[in-house]
């Protein structure tokens, strides 16, 4: 008995293969660094852990409309329209079980077979594989070292085809920490009109930067017209394991996919989305404590990385990853990982599992203390000078 290709080629989650392996040294009695999972180290928000309970005192616990909770997506529209100083109606919002259904259902409302849709390499690799799941062509466009992983307007141009039908866009960027500029934006739309391209963006790391607040998709109405924006409460509120995302979509997409909702998952966890109201509608100077750790943390590290002869890393403008070039040595990426590992206790992954453009990059993920971080930069350091 088979399964179909799209299937077989779908591909598995490196973060978490890294970490599995990491976890079974920990297992023999070996202590690793953790720089390979994105995933913040500080703990969900009391306020919102004590929501989540009231809500399950009170009951809900049932089946809620595949949509998602009225006060949640009010809530998330409010949030939006203060935050952006545009206006977002309630009926434009869907909430989903975390953002990689968006993403399959953008690319299934977006595609037909023999279509072609672009991402950006190197990429999350949830992009390309979505693309290929929905039976087009994935169409990758460099982001290159040399110039800090700046868009380049005129590879994007050169990608586009008459077979064209969906641009993926990730910013702040995982994994380089890149973000776009208002220029970007404007050039973007440009093309998106121009040929009618439908847009999927993910902004999931909207709230963690550290320079000027980075703009979103939907300030810009010739783009949040035709474009699928998506955000969560993963990173911005550390409730990975909650599992809850939400898109903001033309009036036009809406009906369809909340149908792809109704029938691949029925709905998002109930309970769960009243917690969400609270992360919204609660206190929110958490985020800002969170972030001035992470930028301490990105400094140190990043810092500590361009110490060491043969590492070379730029600094990130946003998300909490380090991506630093390490041709220097010699030594292809996915054997420095895993030697990284087994010899010296320090988890990070490969940068060619992000794409063609990742090969000789690692990807260090500072989401765990400072000490750690520092830890890690002894191990590496003493790593590289035994080569």
């Amino acid at each position: 008995m088979g399964i179909t290709s799209q299937v077989k080629h779908l591909p598995s989650e490196p973060a978490i293969r890294m970490f599995l392996r990491a976890r079974g040294l920990e297992a023999s009695g070996r202590e690793v660094v953790h720089l390979e999972i994105g995933e913040p180290d500080f703990a969900t928000p009391e306020h919102i852990s004590v929501a989540a309970k009231k809500a399950l005192d009170a009951g809900q616990t049932h089946y809620c409309d595949s949509q998602g909770v009225l006060e949640l997506r009010e809530a998330i529209a409010d949030k939006v329209s203060r935050v952006r100083d545009v206006t977002v109606d309630s009926a434009d919002v869907v909430v989903t079980p975390g953002l990689r259904p968006i993403l399959f259902y953008g690319a299934l409302m977006a595609l037909d077979k023999g279509d072609e849709g672009i991402y950006f390499d190197p990429a999350f690799a949830a992009f390309p594989s979505v693309i290929t799941f929905a039976g087009a062509r994935a169409v990758p466009v460099p982001l290159r070292g040399e110039n800090g992983f700046k868009l380049d307007l005129e590879a994007l141009e050169a990608a586009i085809t008459p077979r064209t039908r969906l641009l993926t866009l990730n910013w702040p960027h995982n994994p380089t920490g890149a973000v776009l500029d208002d220029s970007d934006f404007e050039a973007i739309a440009d093309l998106a009109v121009g040929h009618d391209l439908m847009v999927l963006a993910d902004e999931t790391y909207e709230e963690i930067y550290y320079g000027a607040k980075p703009r979103s998709v939907i300030e810009f109405p010739r783009l949040r017209d035709r474009s699928i924006v998506m955000s969560g409460f993963s990173k911005t509120y550390r409730m990975t394991g909650w599992r809850l995302g939400y898109a903001i979509l033309p009036p036009s997409l809406v009906d369809a996919f909340t149908r792809l909702i109704a029938n691949s998952v029925s709905c998002s966890n109930t309970f769960v989305q009243y917690a969400a109201v609270d992360a919204l509608r609660g206190p929110q100077d958490s985020i800002a404590e969170m972030v001035e750790e992470f930028r301490a943390r990105r400094d140190t590290l990043v810092d500590g990385l361009n110490d060491i002869p043969g590492l070379t890393c730029h600094m990130p403008e946003g998300a909490f990853y380090a991506f630093p070039n390490v041709t220097g040595l010699g030594m292809d990426d996915t054997e420095l990982a895993d030697r990284l590992l087994e010899e010296a206790g320090v988890a990070t992954l490969a940068g060619s599992v992000f794409g063609e453009q990742g090969r000789g990059y690692l990807r260090l993920a500072y989401t765990t203390s400072r000490e750690n971080v520092l830890k890690a930069l002894d191990r590496i350091s003493n790593f590289v000078k035994g080569l």
